[in-house]
């Protein structure tokens, strides 16, 4: 996996949407639970149905989220699938830094000596 400059793509709307604290709120809700209404989801953040839906397409736009029609009613569902860029990136630091503690530790134990 190459990494330019910035994050690979998919992971930039990823962390734009769990920037926001209330999108996080949200997203460990569904995360939770089988799925929701915006109804439910909007009594339980304490904020406008508006600002929650906003969210909600924020949300899924990153993959995160899914929704699913019902008649005039929307259910989401959290998509675990959604973190997969975020998950392949946080592997590539994992071993990058990995790398790097060997190295130091390699580093004190011959200053030991």
């Amino acid at each position: 996996m190459s990494y330019g400059i910035g994050t690979p793509n998919g992971t930039d709307d990823l962390f734009r949407a769990l920037a926001d604290p209330t999108r996080r709120a949200l997203l460990e809700h569904l995360l939770q639970g089988e799925g929701e209404i915006v109804r439910v989801l909007t009594e339980r953040a304490g904020i406008s149905q508006a600002a929650v839906s906003k969210h909600l397409r924020v949300l899924k736009e990153a993959g995160l989220v899914q929704d699913h029609p019902d008649g005039r009613t929307v259910h989401y569902r959290a998509d675990i699938q959604g973190f997969t860029p975020l998950i392949d990136w946080l592997n590539h630091y994992a071993s990058f830094w990995s790398s790097r503690l060997d190295r130091l530790e390699t580093l004190l134990e011959r200053m030991e000596e």
